[in-house]
């Protein structure tokens, strides 16, 4: 049974604004959307915690599906995508700790052996596919965890040919689950993202390729996660015009200062010593004209999805400046050239 409210494009003027969740776990999807509305937010990205969306009770029951609409609905809110980044990671991190207990529901993490923590992640990533086309949405976010981050810093020496296995090892963990997003027509959007299978250009590459470049696969948008890593986010949607199947709109700021690391030192987020951070949208080095610009070149017409991390601002605020900000900033393409005025008519 599909739950799907009316979430045609023609209900915008320009593309919808939405608020992901998953900062705002803390609080009922009731009290989110009712502060959403408020704010001049279109839509919801519904994290898959806290009370939001919870993918097992969405496959028992179409009630609690229909009670999820029925929230939005009541506050004139959409929704575009569904995100299930906790679970993803376990799939296929190499070292599964109690980090990762942290981030999952005890009935997943079971035990806590390893092994069996990836196979339970991995089929709540398929049941993740199947309850979002329950719910009427064709995009699920989320990370992957990575066979291979681990090795990043190539010491002890290693060899390429590790690194090639441990992309086979990733395509064989998630194209069984990418199998079931193609049998029920929702796509997988990986946020790329350090400690993720692909982080930048080069790994995005690889990855697809590992997956025979399956179109049940693209990407998650977010610039704030490449700003540190120091390449320009507009090369990314150059890169992969055809993937880009979400955008998050979140901002960073670098501060190196001649004595920490970009890497980050292992500091917390909001101590004045770290070398970057995560703030409000406009109040970074994303430019996030160049975002738009791109992706109106590649003809993106999806939600502008907000995910608003600043340690250092209160989200009420920070959330409705962003709002604010986003549709100041996005415009739609010209469809005519600037000095076609100036042409003679002769």
């Amino acid at each position: 049974m599909l739950l799907k409210s009316d979430n045609t494009r023609a209900n915008f003027m320009a593309r919808p604004v939405t608020l992901f969740t998953g900062q705002w776990a803390d609080l009922t999807l009731d009290t989110v959307a009712q502060k959403a509305a408020s704010f001049g937010y279109d839509g919801l990205e519904l994290a898959c915690w806290g009370d939001h969306f919870e993918v097992d009770k969405a496959l028992e029951s179409d009630k609690y599906a229909r009670s999820r609409w029925d929230i939005l609905e009541k506050h004139g809110l959409k929704c575009f995508a569904i995100s299930n980044h906790l679970v993803g990671q376990c799939v296929s991190d190499k070292v599964i700790d109690e980090r990762h207990k942290s981030i999952l529901p005890a009935r997943l993490w079971g035990d806590g052996k390893p092994d069996g923590v990836r196979q339970r992640a991995a089929e709540e990533m398929k049941s993740t596919a199947r309850a979002a086309a329950q719910f009427g949405v064709d995009v699920v976010n989320g990370f992957t965890g990575s066979p291979v981050w681990h090795m990043l810093y190539f010491f002890p020496p290693t060899s390429d040919a590790m690194i090639d296995a441990g992309y086979r090892e990733f395509a064989d963990q998630w194209n069984p689950i990418l199998d079931v997003f193609d049998q029920v027509g929702v796509r997988f959007a990986l946020e790329a993202h350090p400690t993720e299978i692909a982080y930048d250009i080069y790994t995005a590459e690889r990855t697809l390729a590992a997956l025979n470049r399956r179109p049940a696969f693209g990407f998650n948008y977010d610039p704030s996660h490449f700003i540190p890593q120091r390449f320009d986010p507009v090369q990314f949607i150059a890169a992969f015009p055809d993937r880009i199947y979400h955008i998050h709109v979140k901002d960073s700021k670098v501060k190196l200062n001649g004595s920490n690391s970009i890497l980050g030192s292992h500091l917390s987020f909001g101590d004045i010593r770290r070398s970057w951070e995560f703030v409000s949208p406009g109040r970074g080095d994303v430019d996030l004209d160049g975002i738009i610009r791109a992706l109106n070149r590649i003809g993106y017409n999806g939600p502008l999805s907000i995910e608003w991390e600043d340690i250092g601002m209160d989200r009420e605020h920070g959330a409705k400046e962003a709002v604010e900000f986003v549709k100041r900033t996005d415009f739609t393409p010209s469809n005519v050239a600037f000095d076609a005025a100036f042409a003679s008519k002769e």
